[in-house]
């Protein structure tokens, strides 16, 4: 059964960095793409960064230049390195993949990232 576990939310001041993990089991994140997502309090869930199983990444342009997404493999975990925080990134931070033929989205539980001014 495939589970995605995220830790190192938490409050932190403007400028501030964070880095948030995603562990995985069940599956092996060198096989496919990996992305975080976050939802902001009253808005939708919104793609934030995501990496591919060929290391190829992207970013939302609100967090391109102080966002890093990253992978280890061999500890089947991926990162988002999260840096010059501002208050707008206050949001729960879902890890994400998708999977299968159909295909499937699996989730993460979520972790709560808030920046104070």
């Amino acid at each position: 059964q495939v589970q995605l576990v995220e830790s190192g939310g938490g409050l932190v001041q403007a400028g501030g960095s964070l880095r948030l993990s995603c562990r995985a089991s069940g599956m092996y994140i060198r096989l496919t793409t990996m992305a975080w997502y976050r939802q902001p309090p009253g808005k939708q869930r919104e793609l934030v960064a995501a990496t591919t199983r060929t290391d190829s990444t992207n970013y939302a342009d609100s967090v391109q230049g102080r966002f890093t997404i990253s992978r280890d493999n061999a500890k089947n975990t991926v990162y988002l390195q999260m840096n010059s925080l501002k208050p707008d990134d206050t949001a729960v931070y879902y890890c994400n993949t998708r999977l299968g033929v159909s295909p499937a989205d699996y989730w993460g539980q979520g972790t709560q990232v808030t920046v104070s001014t």
